[in-house]
This record gives C-alpha cells, structure tokens and sequence, in this order.
C-alpha cells in the first residue's frame, strides 16, 4: 500500500481544491451594476439597496410581504382552453407554457389571493413579470373576473400590481378581448361600491395599461416604473423627435396628473393599509401584530376607571379611635 498515493495526494487534494459557488447566492443590479447577496435582496424586497433600484419580484413573494404574517389564501381560477389557436413561431406554444411553469414553478402570469393587510380584510391579484414577460391572456382575464367576484361576494375592496409587456401574441384577438372582459370587471367592483386600487409596476404596457390598469379608483407607481401603451423608442420613431427626460416614467406621470402616488416598495404595505381603511371609512390602523380593541371591552374599562376615580376623590371619614 503507497499511503502517499492513496492518502497524502488525496488528501492535499481535497484541501486545495477549487470549491463551486452557486450561481444564485449572487445577483447584479442592471441599474448600477452593484454585486448584491441573494439573502439582502430578498430582505430589501428585491431593492437594491445602492442605488435602490426596484428590481423584478414574484407574485408570490410580494404578497408574502403583503399580507400579515405572509398568510394567504389562493383564490381558484377558471383555467381556459389550451392553445386555442394552434399557435406556433420557433416553439408551439404549449411548450412555451411548460418552460414558463416550470421556470417560476406557477400556473400561469396572475395570482388571485385573500387575507387581510393590518387586520383590513382585501382581495388582491398580481402578475408575474418572470411568466412569460406577464402578458396579459385569456387565464389573467380569468384571474381579474375571479378576483372581481371574488371581492363583490365578500365585500372586500380589490388591490391590483399589475406587471405586464401586453397582450399575449400567442393568443391574437382572444388575448386583446381580454381588455373589455376586465373592464367589465372593474364596474363590477364600481357598482358594489368597493374600493379598486392599482399599483403599478415596472413594467405596465400595452393593453394592461389601456384596460384594467388604468381604472382604478387610486392609482400607485414604484419609482421609475415604465407605463406606456406604446414604448418610447416606437413613440420616437414615429413622430422623429427626441422624446423628455424621464418620459413615460413613474414621476413624470406623476408630475402630469396621471398618478396619484409614486412609493417606494417598502412603504408601499402601509401605504395601503392607510388608503384603503380611509376609502372603507374604517378607523387608523393598528399599529403592531395585534388585534383591532374591541369597543365594548374599551367602554367597560373607561367605565371601571371612572368609578375607580370617583371613590379615589370621595371624602374619607376620619379614623376611629
């Protein structure tokens, strides 16, 4: 037995060998190219914490930090036919589907969710950008109507983040229908008087923004978020001039009147919370992971205290001898 080859060279091996890093404990900012450790993005909400670019976050991952505790209940979605029209360009488009879901590990472009945000109980609908770039399909007009019922039969206002490149090409003219089914939606909300409020994210384009995204009775932007129907390189092309600095931008939408709010990410859950307590005409929030007091419990310790009061400011009698 050589224990040189068989124990010393191994072993020297294994202590100057080059260990593999996996390639997700990492990630780059695209805005100021920043190296970021996976587990401070995740922390930081997918912000970086730099230059504090909003970078792309899941569905599933915002309504984590939505919701209190991060519990929420899935609302089901009617799922539509397959591939209604055969569609194919370099892959069929049932192929591209089954990559997408198996990339993000969800059904489809939109989450429909109930729970409550600071104790005020809500329904809210989100798309994923990281499906297939969110557009906007036959499912999410599903998921919108889901979502739309779901908060008329609860009585629950509606919170949208829309995240969308536009309507799904693979599904033509069924995907551009979408856009008065959803409207449609939206007055169901309207009529019920229920609150609907949009948060909009980047990117929101195309038909989502000419549809449901845009009808909302507050709406709310992430700093820099592009919201446009047609892109500002197509708008250049077009009209052959040199389009503003920032256009088609959160703030400058904001400074033309068709935002109400530009708000950071990590404000963005109280921000709710507030708005939407005040258009239900509830009370302030509770701050804190505890329940709202109840008001008869409050009226018997305000009673209790004042007839405490009152025997303290009663007159004594004199001690006996």
């Amino acid at each position: 037995m050589n224990w040189i080859t068989n124990y010393v060279r191994p072993r020297i091996n294994s202590i100057f060998s080059r260990r593999e890093t996996p390639d997700n404990l990492w990630t780059k900012c695209p805005e100021c190219g920043t190296m970021l450790f996976h587990r401070e993005v995740a922390d930081n909400l997918n912000v970086c914490s730099s230059c504090d670019h909003h970078m792309h976050i899941t569905a599933r991952d915002r309504f984590t930090a939505l919701f209190d505790g991060g519990v929420f209940t899935e609302v089901d979605v009617r799922a539509p036919k397959a591939d209604p029209l055969n569609f194919r360009d370099q892959k069929r488009y049932p192929d591209r589907l089954k990559a997408a879901q198996k990339q993000t590990s969800e059904k489809e472009a939109m989450l429909v969710a109930r729970g409550e945000i600071g104790r005020t109980p809500i329904v809210a609908a989100a798309q994923d950008f990281s499906f297939m770039a969110g557009s906007m399909g036959m499912y999410v007009g599903n998921a919108i109507i889901a979502a739309a019922e779901e908060a008329v039969k609860l009585k629950r206002p509606l919170i949208l983040f829309s995240a969308a490149g536009g309507a799904r090409m693979q599904e033509g003219i069924l995907s551009l229908m979408q856009m008065p089914r959803t409207t449609v939606a939206v007055q169901m909300l309207k009529e019920a008087g229920l609150p609907y409020i949009v948060v909009l994210t980047h990117p929101t384009t195309g038909g989502v923004t000419a549809s449901y995204a845009m009808l909302g009775d507050v709406h709310i932007a992430e700093p820099n978020a592009l919201i446009c129907f047609a892109g500002p390189r197509v708008i250049e092309q077009t009209i052959r001039e040199k389009l503003p600095e920032g256009f088609q931008r959160a703030e400058y939408l904001l400074d033309h009147g068709m935002l109400d709010r530009v708000t950071h990410r990590g404000q963005m859950r109280e921000e709710l919370i507030t708005i939407t307590r005040m258009l239900l005409g509830m009370p302030p929030p509770v701050r804190g992971d505890l329940p709202a007091p109840d008001p008869e419990q409050e009226a018997t310790a305000e009673a209790a205290e004042a007839v405490m009061e009152e025997a303290a400011a009663a007159p004594q009698d004199p001690p006996k001898k």
